[in-house]
């Protein structure tokens, strides 16, 4: 395999409603240090610039809190995505928190555009509000309903001011492709937390979900053959991985949204490492390690830094 990979980091923590992601990329890193591991000098690291300055200000989107900042996000990933793969590089994203996550799967569309993009979310939240639906305003919520395109009005209970709506449906068209993936190529891994407007999107849409108990129950290989199988009309593959899908007992309370009952951190890297072995994925992107949350002193990016060593390990062999 033997890939070019390219550490992109993007610090930008607009989208959550805690602070302190912005210092998971280096929490990560000081972790690598700690440890004597080489890995962010043995590959090429580049940064982007992050909108971090819109949290001194207040947030003018009431349900799409600082959307003015993330559509500068998305199209700064877009364009670097895009390149990276262009390039014949593979990708791997240390981001702060999930809502940029839309731009890099833009990116990705705009590197591949004629080909067919699955996405393998692993995550403890469903990342599907919009606008109209979410409780929150927060737009870590929201990454996949951009890369959806939809916006869930059969569960509306927002009624959203017209220059809110126009920076969303910029979203959802960055990169001049939409939508950028359909309902039947994206599979969750580990979600169980979710609002009766995300019940009722995902129900609709029927997109599947593999509880963890589903996972304990099949085994991690079962469950990530029949995903390959499930998305083997797909080109190529994304994968998006939450820390907080991983258990916080297991782990530790050091990312934004914790929830008990999750992955274990042997499985959550049994999981990414098979993917990384598939040759159709093209760019694996890690969230939300929060090291101001973490009662355990950055043990949540030690287990991330382990996990993404082995990703790094297994894309150079």
């Amino acid at each position: 395999m033997n890939k070019d990979i390219i550490f992109l980091i993007n610090k930008s923590e607009i989208t959550a409603g805690t602070r302190g992601a912005s210092l998971g990329p280096d929490a990560i890193m000081t972790a690598a240090r700690k440890k004597g591991s080489f890995i962010f000098g043995e590959n090429k690291v580049e940064k982007i610039l992050s909108q971090n300055d819109l949290l001194d200000k207040p947030a003018l989107h009431r349900f799409a809190k600082r959307i003015d900042g993330l559509s500068a996000v998305y199209s700064v990933l877009n364009e670097r995505v895009s390149a990276i793969l262009s390039n014949d590089s593979f990708p791997i994203i240390l981001a702060a928190d999930h809502g940029s996550a839309g731009g890099t799967i833009a990116g990705i569309k705009s590197a591949y555009p004629n080909k067919r993009l699955g996405v393998v979310w692993i995550d403890a939240h469903a990342d599907i509000h919009t606008p109209y639906t979410t409780p929150s305003g927060n737009m870590h919520g929201m990454p996949l309903a951009t890369a959806l395109a939809i916006d869930n009005l059969e569960s509306r209970i927002n009624d959203v001011d017209e220059e809110t709506v126009t920076f969303w449906n910029a979203l959802k068209h960055i990169g001049g492709i939409t939508p950028k993936i359909t309902p039947e190529d994206l599979v969750y891994i580990a979600v169980r937390d979710t609002e009766e407007q995300e019940d009722a999107v995902l129900n609709r849409l029927a997109v599947k979900n593999y509880e963890v108990a589903e996972v304990r129950a099949k085994g991690v290989e079962v469950v990530v053959t029949e995903i390959e199988e499930k998305l083997r009309d797909c080109d190529i593959i994304y994968v998006s991985f939450d820390v907080d899908s991983m258990d916080p007992d297991m782990t530790s309370h050091g990312t934004g949204t914790p929830v008990d009952n999750g992955l274990s951190p042997e499985e959550a890297k049994a999981i990414l490492l098979h993917f990384a072995k598939n040759d159709k994925t093209v760019c694996i992107e890690v969230v939300e390690v929060n090291p101001c949350l973490d009662e355990k002193i950055n043990v949540m990016a030690e287990i991330t830094l382990d996990i993404v060593e082995s990703i790094a390990e297994e894309l150079k062999k």
